[in-house]
């Protein structure tokens, strides 16, 4: 697997500005577009509105920010399973996974 270290050491003042973009965001029309589908960005099941997460493609931690096009509704399940990977180590584990 590549090394993706260099992105770590984001610092914990710009993750919380980032967490509150976020939660402004999804008090937005467009969260709420995003989510009307009720399906989730990774695994495509269906789930109620209220079960869906709000993940970061690039997480945080890894130097994600909280933009429209970082953002994704996602299930409690797969959110919890994918947790800081980036995409391409998502993609990894799934392939292992799955």
């Amino acid at each position: 697997m590549n090394d993706y270290s260099w992105l770590d050491g984001i610092d914990e003042a710009q993750i919380k500005r980032e967490r509150a973009k976020a939660r402004q965001l999804r008090r937005t029309r467009w969260w709420q577009q995003k989510t009307a589908a009720g399906t989730c960005y990774y695994c495509g099941q269906r789930v109620a509105h209220r079960d869906l997460t709000m993940d970061h493609l690039v997480p945080l931690t890894r130097g994600g920010r909280s933009t429209k096009d970082n953002l994704v509704p996602c299930c409690k399940e797969c959110n919890n399973k994918k947790k800081s990977l980036l995409p391409i180590e998502w993609e990894d584990y799934l392939k292992r996974f799955l």
